[in-house]
């Protein structure tokens, strides 16, 4: 893999974590204001595109990068679910009837999966 895909892959990453902090934040707001809906249209969907434009990319990516590089304790499989996971904080964050202990949970699982990326591209 060459350096600019390496480049690439960190860029992507962070902006995920970026995306991943946005969506709890996100998630916050929503449960704490009492009268709050969101705008599917002017928030929602603008959101979960750009989430799922950046981890398509991603995704290919990191998979790549798996499949030359012998990674210790990071699977394809990890990949995959962080990957459904972002597609799926980017739309829970903005519902009221979201449970926030699994809400929370997939944010943790996103991060450990991407910091661990940061940490090995280091």
């Amino acid at each position: 893999m060459e350096t600019s895909d390496l480049h690439t892959l960190r860029s992507l990453t962070d902006k995920l974590l970026a995306y991943n902090k946005q969506a709890a934040e996100q998630f916050s707001k929503t449960k704490s204001e009492k009268d709050y809906t969101a705008d599917f249209y002017n928030e929602v969907k603008p959101f979960a595109d750009e989430v799922q434009n950046i981890a398509s990319k991603w995704k290919k990516l990191t998979l790549q990068w798996l499949s030359k590089k012998n990674i210790k304790y990071l699977y394809p499989q990890q990949i995959e679910a962080a990957y459904e996971n972002l597609l799926i904080v980017s739309i829970k964050a903005f519902q009221k009837d979201t449970r926030p202990k699994r809400f929370h949970e997939m944010i943790k699982s996103i991060d450990y999966v991407l910091n661990a990326i940061v940490s090995r591209l280091k």
